[in-house]
């Protein structure tokens, strides 16, 4: 297994550019002014509605599974709090009682992407999962938007393990929004995700298990964020180079046409 920060990436080709970062920005757009993009941009569901945010699905083609999409706002922690709490691996294994290992498997010094060894904890009688993704976040300071994009690959460090069932189909874009500024409480999000958990439960029940998860693990987020908030955690910064990893190789300022 690569050393973290060590070398050569070693899956080269699977890093996260600055272009999936771009669109992962314009799906923020694509909610509120959905008569501007195509049609297959479109056709959302409603699934839950709730105080803090709405749910949605779209059947994703060829395939007997759904992509989600949850848009929420909060304005009781800071957006700079909520993004490095989801930044935080270390902090992680504190707040979310179903992670067995989540660990930083190496980093691109070239693109800041980083690949994460990530196992679960299922509902009974499943097995836990494990997947292996990389990801990759921005800020945007003159348009006042934060990114973070994480998908599953492959790595030649990390084989199957015969006790965890790998998840090869995994993805997930979050945007942030201030209200005002990143050290001000309240913020927007959009999450749009899609998970092959791979079982063997009938399609309502694999989207029941999805669409009922994602809420909870945003609530135990949120949850984290006030923890930290309120007891003055020392987290890393990941909006601040001098106190975290390189800012991701990307620009301060993209363009989301």
């Amino acid at each position: 297994m690569a050393a973290i920060g060590a070398g050569a990436f070693v899956w080269d080709g699977q890093r996260i550019e600055e272009e999936e970062l771009r669109r992962s920005a314009q799906e923020l757009q694509q909610l509120e002014n959905p008569e501007a993009f195509p049609e297959q941009e479109r056709g959302w569901e409603p699934v839950m509605e709730r105080e803090h945010f709405r749910l949605w699905r779209r059947p994703i083609p060829g395939s007997a599974l759904f992509q989600y999409r949850v848009f929420g706002s909060y304005t009781d922690v800071t957006p700079r709090q909520f993004f490095n709490v989801q930044l935080d691996t270390e902090y992680r294994k504190q707040w979310d009682s179903l992670v067995l290992k989540l660990d930083v498997v190496e980093r691109d010094p070239a693109t800041g992407s980083e690949v994460i060894h990530w196992v679960t904890q299922f509902p009974y009688p499943m097995y836990s999962r494990d997947y292996v993704y990389v990801r990759r976040y921005s800020v945007d300071s003159d348009r006042n938007l934060m990114v973070l994009v994480s998908r599953a690959v492959e790595h030649p460090g990390i084989p199957e393990d015969p006790e965890h069932v790998r998840v090869r189909s995994y993805e997930s874009h979050m945007v942030i929004r201030p209200h005002r500024g990143f050290d001000e409480n309240g913020f927007d999000y959009l999450l749009t995700y899609s998970d092959n958990p791979q079982t063997v439960f009938p399609r309502y029940c694999v989207s029941w298990m999805v669409s009922s998860g994602m809420p909870e693990f945003l609530e135990k987020l949120h949850s984290a964020a006030l923890k930290a908030k309120k007891m003055e955690l020392e987290l890393r910064d990941y909006l601040s180079p001098a106190k975290g990893p390189e800012p991701c190789g990307a620009p301060q300022h993209l363009e989301y046409a």
